[in-house]
């Protein structure tokens, strides 16, 4: 008998005869993720003059089904930045991977935070991450993800930007992804429209909007939960709450949609 570990769980040779590794070999091509399972929704992000307010709920959904609900889709990077992502949530842990080995690398390539400042801000690392996902485009393996970073550049200005799976950026004063591109960025819009616009919008203001946005998003938005993050970036650091709820919800708009309740005309 054979007692060796690679041997265990398997049928006995001498019983059943040699295992045929040929069973194992792949005759086709190899094959990468065409529609990704578990995905996480919209992310939020719009200036003010002192700096960048972002917000993602905590919901990874199964398909159609609301399976985890403790999911932190916003990623603070240094004390400068937070890349906030949606859609596929293995590729999300991926890319959570990669920042980290770059902040290593960074901290240690940094002698002394008296001496010298982190050389990645946000714009520096929106530029890499732009670069990563175009090249897994080009090697026909895209990452399933669209992802806003926001924080602070080289001149402590506030930064935010935007990179999809096909490694194509896009920066404005309010950005949103997923359904918050067709729910949210329409209000956003009202409050900032322009670069113009962006000095004369205060923190409070930016907060407020960004909530009232992940409240019409959970509203209609099949995808979305109650329960979100959101971030605040400022020259005085990043202000991270991961476990926020919605307040004051209502749903006495819903009396006037035809088709709820018994409501047909």
């Amino acid at each position: 008998m054979n007692h060796l570990p690679h041997g265990w769980g398997r049928p006995r040779d001498d019983v059943y005869g040699a295992y045929d590794h040929s069973l194992l070999q792949q005759s086709g091509p190899n094959q990468h993720t065409q529609s990704p399972i578990v995905t996480g929704t919209s992310v939020l992000g719009v200036k003010f003059k002192d700096g960048v307010v972002i917000a993602a709920d905590n919901l990874a959904s199964y398909g159609s089904l609301a399976r985890f609900t403790d999911v932190k889709r916003l990623l603070p990077f240094a004390d400068t930045t937070v890349v906030g992502i949606g859609g596929d949530v293995s590729d999300m842990q991926h890319i959570s991977r990669l920042l980290t080995s770059l902040d290593i690398r960074e901290s240690y390539s940094t002698p002394s935070a008296e001496t010298s400042s982190p050389h990645l801000n946000a714009k520096n690392l929106h530029t890499y991450l732009a670069k990563v996902l175009y090249k897994r485009r080009s090697d026909f393996n895209p990452l399933w993800n669209a992802i806003l970073v926001a924080g602070l550049d080289d001149t402590d200005a506030p930064f935010l930007a935007s990179v999809d799976l096909l490694g194509t950026t896009f920066s404005s004063p309010t950005l949103a992804t997923g359904f918050g591109a067709h729910l949210a960025q329409p209000l956003l819009r009202k409050l900032a429209d322009s670069e113009a616009r962006v000095p004369e919008i205060t923190k409070e203001m930016a907060i407020e909007a960004v909530k009232e946005c992940m409240k019409v998003l959970f509203y209609r938005d099949a995808r979305s939960m109650d329960r979100y993050s959101i971030a605040v970036i400022t020259k005085e650091g990043i202000d991270l709450k991961q476990d926020e709820k919605l307040e004051q919800q209502s749903w006495a708009f819903a009396e006037g949609i035809r088709g709820y309740g018994t409501q047909v005309n």
